[in-house]
């Protein structure tokens, strides 16, 4: 078999440090270099540095924002591990299944989950018949990036502001539809959440993805929808849809003139996304920080940088713990909202 790049590194260091020259080694030097490199391939660090591709899973069709995002980072993930880094879709589940294959793989670093939030934090608590739980069972790597939603209408539609869109919705139950792109997904629990937290009435629409909901606000066969800035700021450029507020904390440097949810009158509305690695259950912790730092580098590279700012995400550079500690606060926000919503 062949031995890997770093494996045969590490043989080589060793033959400079303890057995001369790696040119000339004196007697038995071989002996030494092929122990050495036998010893290297064996520890599960090694196995990951190899040359072997990495498979970068995505939960969710080719085409998507996920998708997207995944196909920018993975020629500057394999840049900065020095190693090849594929992007394999596996949709099914809100993501779930692709986290399934990551939580069945060997704990090698070659097959990473690249995640996005629902699947860690609603996904538990809608499907209850996953073998596994995304919350729980799979080794937070790394964050990668993190993005606000935001609120449009169709375009002829009365209400300009999300004031205006309660009022609608209060003095007309059951005449306001909104889509998503699918149960459990966050444009679909963002709703939820509004209705729960303006008392009023609105039906949702799944759809199988956001395009396609995204389509039926402009044509106006929905009333709103919410969906990601950075996918939805050219609709609300060219007028086809309005936009009434965005879900973070602060607003999108891409729509400064767009007022927060909390802004606009709901004072303890606060949504937002992200996307994180993960791997499978007992990942050694030499491969996770090794993830984690070409992680970090990826985020620091000009190239990602001026992405991220073209597509209105915001660039989260942190640790494992940090996604876990950030995964349990969305898991608790999102229990109450999603009781009652159960998927097969």
């Amino acid at each position: 078999a062949r031995a890997s790049r770093i494996d045969w590194n590490c043989a080589r260091d060793s033959a400079v440090t303890g057995a001369g020259t790696p040119n000339s080694p004196p007697n038995g030097g071989f002996r030494i270099v092929a122990a050495t490199a036998m010893a290297c391939a064996l520890s599960p660090a090694a196995q990951a540095q190899s040359d072997k591709p990495i498979n970068l899973l995505v939960g969710y069709a080719a085409g998507g924002p996920v998708d997207a995002m995944a196909r920018i980072v993975a020629p500057i993930l394999a840049k900065e591990l020095g190693q090849p880094v594929i992007v394999a879709n596996k949709p099914g589940a809100s993501g779930a299944l692709a986290g399934e294959i990551t939580w069945q793989a060997p704990p090698d670093g070659l097959t990473i989950f690249f995640a996005a939030s629902p699947t860690i934090t609603i996904v538990p608590h809608i499907h209850k018949k996953l073998r596994y739980d995304p919350s729980k069972d799979l080794t937070p790597v790394a964050p990668l990036l993190s993005y606000a939603n935001v609120l449009v209408v169709a375009k002829d539609h009365p209400a300009r502001t999300l004031a205006e869109l309660i009022a609608f919705a209060k003095a007309n139950p059951g005449k306001v539809f909104y889509g998503s792109a699918g149960v459990g997904a966050s444009n679909h629990l963002s709703g939820e959440l509004l209705a729960v937290q303006a008392k009023v009435p609105l039906t949702h629409v799944p759809y199988k993805g956001n395009a396609p909901a995204m389509n039926d606000v402009i044509g106006g066969q929905l009333t709103m929808m919410f969906d990601i800035v950075g996918g939805a700021r050219k609709y609300i450029t060219a007028g086809q849809v309005r936009a009434l507020a965005v879900t973070s904390a602060q607003r999108n440097p891409m729509l400064p003139e767009v007022p927060t949810m909390r802004e606009a009158g709901l004072p303890g509305y606060e949504v937002g996304g992200w996307y994180g690695l993960y791997g499978p259950p007992k990942l050694p912790a030499a491969i996770s920080q090794r993830l984690a730092d070409a992680t970090r580098k990826v985020l620091a590279s000009p190239e990602m940088q001026a992405r991220l700012a073209d597509l209105g995400y915001t660039g989260w550079s942190g640790t494992g713990e940090q996604l876990a500690a950030q995964a349990r606060k969305e898991l608790d926000l999102w229990g109450p909202v999603t009781k009652g919503i159960e998927v097969e």
